[in-house]
């Protein structure tokens, strides 16, 4: 996979398999007042029949009185980031974020986790769901032992961080 093509598809796949195994981000919506980023729980709706590794949809449960959700007016531009489990992977991704409070995708999702937040279960009228259309996304691929020499190598006048970073990042369409 030593292409841009094979190298990007790679680093996509690995964020899907990554976002499965820990789903928390950071997300924020982009040119309000507060624009600070929130931790959040994301839900990954995959399409019927689809193959996980080219992930899905995501989604987030929320409620109207947190303030993420009372800055939405409709469709708004969001940003999340992500950072994987093991700190191998890095993500920095843009999109619009929207109320859909669609039953049968509240329903696909639900679980006992997003149950135990909601004291009227699927009908509580503080819950909302939102839907994150991803549109681009900066995927980072981390490898302590390559950062460690790319230091090290730098403090003698070499710099090898521009390979490094052509290696291990791509800008992905998550969608």
């Amino acid at each position: 996979m030593g292409d841009k093509t094979g190298r990007e598809a790679e680093l996509k796949r690995k964020f899907w398999k990554e976002l499965e195994a820990s789903p928390f981000m950071m997300l924020g919506l982009q040119g309000v007042e507060d624009s600070r980023t929130r931790p959040m729980t994301a839900q990954i709706d995959i399409p019927y029949g689809a193959d996980d590794e080219d992930g899905g949809q995501i989604y987030f449960f929320g409620t109207r009185s947190e303030h993420l959700v009372q800055g939405l007016d409709g469709e708004h531009r969001a940003v999340a980031t992500f950072v994987s489990k093991g700190h191998g992977l890095f993500a920095h991704i843009h999109g619009t974020l929207a109320i859909d409070n669609d039953r049968a995708v509240i329903d696909r999702l639900w679980g006992p986790v997003i149950a135990s937040w909601y004291k009227h279960g699927k009908d509580d009228p503080d819950l909302v769901l939102l839907r994150f259309d991803t549109e681009q996304a900066d995927i980072w691929e981390a490898d302590p032992g390559s950062m460690f020499k790319a230091a090290l190598i730098k403090l003698f006048g070499r710099d090898p961080g521009k390979n490094h970073q052509k290696n291990k990042q791509a800008e992905e369409q998550l969608s």
